[in-house]
């Protein structure tokens, strides 16, 4: 009886690692993870806030081959929080129970989860912390389409190398921000002739180094432009408000149909990862697109100050 109590009051770690089955599971861990939140049905907790902590253990299936150190192979941590912050906001709730019981699902619609242990408490109702604990397995995960979240439709937006010189450049970004939509700005490379490889693989390895090398020029022209490269980090840029200029080495080249990498074929590119991140157009400042671009361009000449 001693031991179960003391596993009662235990992090979820412990409780994880002595409810473990045969088959062998990584974990990942949230630790004192603390939030400010309305919530509780006592009329004294309406309108006004409280802390709330929350301790999550994900239980998840090994990776098969190596990791190649690869943010995009593992359940983020980001995708944790992220279950946290969306139901929270998704509407005021009165029970505890029922902030685990949807966090612990929205956490499992991850396909490397397996088993979650979400304890949240409250740490403004008393001497001590109150709160509930509870253990959730894929097995008794809601069906995906009742937790299905919007999917942010990005601005996309390309910037020639006249766009990124321009003095412009600081307004645009000003205007593109003020549309409220999460904001991803693409560019092609340089104006200076690349390196010449004789494999077609290593030109392509070296023309999309080219794109992220004046990817960097960018960011470099307006400290709101974070570079990134990894679906992982823009989905989570996108949730958060956070400018991004695509690196695009990785996703192309962990694409089955990566298109073409060559300088001239930069709108190209552009509008292909538009499409794939389910964006409704993609603006174009100084340059024109392809005819068959798989998301409908619009065009604006770098010496138009308006967008």
């Amino acid at each position: 009886m001693a031991s179960e109590i003391r596993l009662a009051f235990s992090h979820p770690s412990e409780r994880s690692e002595a409810t473990a089955t045969d088959a062998p599971l990584d974990r990942i861990s949230v630790r004192d993870h603390t939030v400010e939140v309305e919530i509780g049905a006592f009329q004294a907790e309406r309108g006004v806030t409280q802390r709330i902590s929350f301790n999550i253990v994900v239980e998840v299936r090994p990776l098969t081959g190596p990791i190649d150190d690869d943010v995009d192979r593992i359940l983020s941590y980001d995708k944790v929080t992220e279950a946290i912050a969306y139901e929270l906001a998704d509407e005021r709730l009165n029970l505890l129970e029922t902030l685990a019981e949807r966090v612990a699902d929205r956490i499992l619609l991850e396909p490397q989860a397996m088993r979650a242990f979400v304890r949240v408490e409250k740490l403004d109702r008393g001497p001590g912390a109150l709160g509930v604990e509870i253990v959730r397995s894929r097995d008794h995960v809601k069906p995906a389409e009742a937790l299905i979240e919007e999917v942010p439709h990005p601005e996309l937006v390309y910037l020639s190398n006249a766009a990124i010189a321009s003095p412009f450049l600081k307004g645009w970004i000003d205007q593109l921000e003020v549309l409220g939509r999460p904001l991803i700005c693409c560019v092609g490379p340089a104006d200076v002739a690349a390196p010449q490889a004789s494999h077609p693989l290593a030109q392509r390895r070296i023309d999309l180094l080219a794109i992220e090398q004046n990817a960097w020029v960018l960011a470099g022209r307006d400290a709101r432009c974070k570079v990134v490269d990894t679906r992982t980090e823009l989905d989570w840029a996108m949730r958060n408000g956070q400018i991004c200029v695509w690196a695009p080495s990785k996703i192309v080249l962990d694409a089955v149909d990566g298109p073409s990498a060559k300088g001239a074929d930069a709108v190209a590119l552009a509008s292909w990862f538009a499409a794939t991140f389910d964006a409704r157009e993609m603006l174009v400042i100084g340059g024109d697109g392809p005819t068959d671009a798989p998301v409908a361009l619009r065009s604006v000449p770098v010496t138009q100050a308006e967008l």
